[in-house]
């Protein structure tokens, strides 16, 4: 018999099923109709090799090999807790006496686990913040360039994050969905801080069944499910912005655009209307010949697909992923522009709207509350860096860095604790990456496993997966609110987040402001009696803490569907009354703010900007295929890559690379062989996998399989496991959004010759006085 607790994790609520003290498996939440097959990897992670026994310091660091020495090749040595943690105490104070608060840097992410109170950012941050401050990044890196651009434009993120149009509005009004970059089912999956219910693929699915027909302009055909039955309009990577002024250059031309909606409702529309005809600027006109050039699209299917849009009520939308690109900026700000030119802005289940392709939640119909959160602080230092722009920071002490109209004069970093999160798994062009690493004296990793991050620390603090403590899940794109019971004690010597952090802080004299004198339970009761009370005004009463904690959940009624949401209805209703947040209160097809900055790679109004990778690219002859990365489809980002369900999707234990059947064949090379791929950036191995539905010269790879180098500590060095991001460019997207442009790269792929040495990442570093342990070739029970 197996003892089941409720749970949850970014993938999805569940009863986590446990016998003799191990986790054994994982039940689907009984509300969710499409449990993630993720949850087949939960025992997997929580009892993988690669799991952190004890407390270690990196053997360099000991023998004082700090400032310039690479990380990533010395063994670990292990240590008690009262030793790390008489370490840490010291050297945060050393750090700060000597080089001042800025010179620590809190570079932890968001993903580390759905739990609220355990979430290891907010924790991390709140100790720093508590001992003096730190320097700090903003925005995320899924859509870092849209974060920034988007309050200009429409006053608000909300277009891109919060509540938009919901999917009952658009299945019942909108005749056409163009999605630039497709609607994958797969990015439905996973939502940051849980999801209850996986309705995404549900939701597009009933849409469809009402006549929604579905266009999808990529170059992957499978960026759409089968079922859509979606037209595909193939594009060359990093050219959609050119496709959106081609569109506008037709609706203009053919007076097909709505003079009135432009009139109470934007501002600027001379201006881009000058550039688009080529009356003002470069002198070019942006026809369809113009961008059939540049995108592949056929001119004659530019007019048709303006003409789909201008007969039938039509919703357009974007992928996250289309702003992770050079000068990701422009197709978002044309997006915009087209709706507002089609006039469907505000009108029920019509307009635009971003990411409904890329996250679970987005378009679902609930009810605004607010999510339950946890116990963050101001952080007393001010100065923060775009979250993309970490190994600039290392890099150039002293230099200023532009960005939204700022100059970021950057710190000498002298000191990175990262909690929650992988830039080995997030960030482009790790052997760039790996050398800025050697610069800080003392790297500080909070981690469950041996992952690179970890590997590549001097101070290694083993914490605990979610299934080893007690939390509660919660997200504003979701209708549950889960109660997360601790499954099993602690494996080894693991420790949670807080408890780690209290010893420090304790050290350095500030335990009882850190704790506030809660222990665990008493946090989650406050938290969420915090949130049970914000309920009550918005006409939602939730059950006391403790009937919650024995259901295991709080299910949010849905909303009546008789009254489905459409962003911007009141303002398109009347734009005097409901203003939007920008200085004209209204779109801003030109920012007189933006042009202002004088930016050269972000103008005041949407442009083309060639990219300064692309497949029309000089450098396309050496490097004739553009990579595209992609979320993966059998883990989270980095997480579960330890897992059954990832190891079986992966080709001789190697990352898949999706590839042309004629690419191949030019190549001489076959599916389930194993290539190189490479640019002068780096190269890796991956498993070939052949994919007739993505474009001729356009290869695909997943992000999130553990850096593996051959040589550990040795830039340059080939990564046996297949992570894309050795191939990628550390660029940011331009001097306003300074966002990733992970997209915009180009590579080449050749046979794999000779022996192919093993995957070793999913095991253990070299630990001082034991054996180097061996990876198996998959995780037991597979």
């Amino acid at each position: 018999m197996f003892d089941s607790k409720p749970h949850a994790a970014h993938w999805g609520y569940f009863e986590a099923l446990v016998k003799g003290g191990r986790v054994v498996g994982a039940r689907g939440f009984g509300a969710d109709p499409h449990p993630a097959s993720l949850l087949e990897s939960t025992a997997d992670a929580v009892h993988s090799e690669a799991r952190i026994d004890q407390p270690y310091i990196r053997r360099g660091w000991l023998a004082g090999r700090r400032r310039g020495a690479l990380r990533g090749g010395d063994a670990f040595v292990p240590v008690s807790w009262d030793e790390v943690t008489r370490i840490l105490a010291e050297e945060t104070a050393r750090t700060r006496a000597e080089h001042g608060d800025t010179s620590i840097f809190a570079g932890s992410y968001g993903w580390a686990s759905a739990g609220r109170y355990h979430h290891a950012k907010t924790q991390l941050q709140r100790f720093l913040g508590m001992g003096g401050g730190f320097t700090s990044s903003v925005h995320a890196y899924s859509y870092a360039a849209a974060q920034t651009l988007l309050p200009h434009v429409v006053g608000t993120n909300e277009i891109l994050l919060g509540r938009v149009t919901d999917w009952h509005a658009i299945a019942r009004y909108a005749k056409v969905m163009v999605c630039f970059g497709g609607l994958a089912a797969k990015n439905g999956l996973v939502n940051s801080g849980g999801a209850g219910r996986h309705d995404y693929k549900l939701l597009m699915q009933r849409a469809r069944q009402a006549g929604l027909r579905f266009i999808n302009i990529s170059p992957f055909q499978g960026d759409t499910e089968a079922e859509l039955e979606a037209e595909w309009i193939p594009i060359r990577p990093g050219t959609d912005a050119a496709l959106m002024l081609a569109m506008g250059h037709v609706l203009i031309d053919s007076h097909r655009y709505d003079e009135g909606f432009l009139s109470r409702c934007t501002t600027g529309f001379e201006q881009l209307r000058d550039y688009i005809m080529g009356e003002a600027e470069d002198g070019i006109a942006k026809s369809p010949e113009w961008a059939e050039r540049i995108t592949g699209v056929p001119a004659q299917r530019v007019r048709q697909l303006v003409l789909d849009c201008t007969v039938n009520p039509t919703m357009l939308t974007a992928a996250w992923s289309l702003q992770r690109a050079d000068f990701g900026e422009q197709p978002y700000w044309m997006l915009i522009a087209l709706a507002a030119m089609l006039g469907t802005i505000g009108k029920p289940g019509l307009g635009v709207a971003f990411g409904y392709g890329s996250i679970n939640g987005m378009g679902t119909p609930r009810q605004e509350l607010p999510a339950v959160a946890g116990p963050g602080i101001r952080n007393p230092v001010s100065l923060s860096i775009p979250v993309a722009r970490i190994t600039d920071l290392l890099e150039r002490p002293g230099e200023m860095l532009d960005f939204n109209g700022q100059q970021i004069q950057l710190p000498d970093i002298r000191m990175v604790w990262w909690a929650g999160g992988n830039p080995f798994h997030h960030h482009q062009d790790l052997n760039r990456l790996l050398r800025a690493w050697s610069r800080p004296e003392t790297i500080v990793v909070q981690e469950p496993w041996w992952t690179s991050v970890a590997r590549h620390a001097d101070i290694v603090l083993p914490a605990t997966t979610t299934l080893e403590r007690n939390d509660i899940a919660s997200s504003s794109r979701d209708r549950f609110v889960g109660a997360m019971h601790q499954a099993i004690k602690p494996v080894g010597r693991a420790r949670n987040d807080v408890d780690m952090l209290a010893d420090v802080a304790d050290a350095l004299g500030f335990r009882d402001r850190f704790t506030e004198q809660r222990d665990e339970r008493a946090w989650l009761r406050f938290m969420y009696d915090r949130w049970r009370q914000a309920c009550l005004p918005m006409g939602f009463e939730a059950p006391e803490f403790d009937r919650f904690w024995r259901q295991g959940h709080v299910e949010v009624p849905e909303p009546d569907f008789g009254e489905e949401y459409t962003q911007f209805a009141d303002f398109a209703r009347e734009p005097e009354e409901h203003p939007l947040d920008t200085p004209s209160g209204r779109i801003e097809l030109f920012s007189e703010t933006i042009a202002g900055f004088r930016y050269a790679d972000c103008p005041g109004h949407p442009a083309w900007i060639e990219p300064r990778e692309w497949l029309l690219a000089p450098r396309a002859r050496a490097y004739p295929l553009h990579l595209l990365t992609i979320q993966p489809a059998t883990r989270l980002h980095g997480q579960l890559d330890t897992g059954r369900v990832a190891a079986a999707d992966k080709i001789e234990g190697r990352e898949p690379l999706l590839l042309h059947p004629a690419d191949a064949k030019e190549r001489g090379l076959e599916a389930g062989m194993v290539v190189r791929v490479y640019n002068p950036r780096g190269a890796c191995l991956a498993g070939l996998r052949l994919a007739p539905g993505l474009m001729r010269g356009v290869v695909a790879m997943a992000t999130g399989a553990w850096f593996n180098p051959e040589v550990p500590g040795q830039p340059g060095s080939l990564c046996l496991h297949g992570n894309p991001n050795v191939l990628t460019a550390d660029i940011g997207t331009s001097s306003l959004g300074q966002g990733p442009s992970a997209q915009s790269c180009l590579v080449q792929v050749e046979r794999w010759d000779g022996p192919v040495p093993p995957v070793s990442v999913h095991a253990p570093p070299p630990l001082e006085g034991r054996p180097v342990a061996r990876a198996p070739a998959r995780p037991a029970g597979t």
